[in-house]
């Protein structure tokens, strides 16, 4: 049996319903070219799939971030054909933590229900090592980071020492501060700045702002493009060297 007969497959109800918009949004979407087309089956049912669902989250989460739907289409054309719902849940994460902070406290029962699954003494310590869920002191409650959760759980399963977890974590904390600090100092000094010294209409330096907010989400975009080429590639040329 192939991947695709074990994924998931939603009508449009179904993938409505779990992505928290209305059937109307879902078709709309599709004939702006932001979702794909479902594959058609039996009595001409459209059947979707787990990069539908991710897809629809992504779009929401850009909507949030104010930008508009133009914007939204320039953004998703310009991101890889042959995405996985596992790529797309990273694009969202990253593009979800330019928003101000969402932790909400939770219990151990409600994070449960959220995640769709039992979990593990071990499950609960590899979602704190991924920034997911932190302990509060003093009680058996959690802070959730909601944007991270889906992706969270999927990796639940994935073959991976909780060490190596919070290694990698490091890694990629320190490595995106890095690149944060240095991306902020390029457009403070070289588009800010001048900008700012030169113009003296309040409307192109509140268009300048505005700017700003809206290159947060295509920064996030080059910066996890540029990440999965550097990885792909360097995962290749460590298993060929074997």
């Amino acid at each position: 049996m192939s991947d695709e007969e074990h994924e998931p497959s939603y009508t449009v109800d179904e993938l409505a319903a779990r992505a928290g918009v209305t059937v109307r949004t879902v078709r709309f979407y599709g004939t702006r070219g932001l979702l794909p087309p479902p594959v058609i089956g039996a009595r001409r049912v459209g059947h979707y799939g787990p990069g539908h669902l991710a897809r629809l989250a992504l779009i929401e989460e850009l909507q949030r971030q104010g930008m508009t739907l133009a914007a939204i289409e320039r953004y998703l054309e310009q991101l890889p054909d042959d995405l996985s719902e596992q790529d797309l849940a990273i694009h969202r994460a990253l593009v979800a933590s330019w928003a101000p902070e969402s932790a909400e406290e939770i219990t151990l029962r409600e994070l449960e229900r959220r995640a769709g699954r039992a979990l593990t003494e071990q499950d609960v310590e590899r979602l704190a090592a991924m920034g997911v869920v932190e302990r509060i002191p003093g009680s058996e409650d959690f802070r959730l980071d909601g944007t991270l959760l889906r992706l969270g759980v999927e990796l639940l399963d994935v073959p991976i020492e909780h060490e190596t977890i919070l290694a990698s974590r490091t890694v990629l904390v320190e490595h995106a501060r890095s690149a944060a600090q240095e991306l902020s100092r390029l457009f403070r000094d070289e588009v800010w700045n001048p900008y700012r010294e030169s113009a003296e209409d309040p409307d192109h330096l509140n268009a300048m702002r505005s700017l700003s907010a809206h290159m947060q989400p295509m920064v996030v975009q080059a910066l996890v493009t540029a990440f999965q080429r550097s990885l792909r590639e360097e995962l290749r040329a460590a298993f060929r060297s074997r």
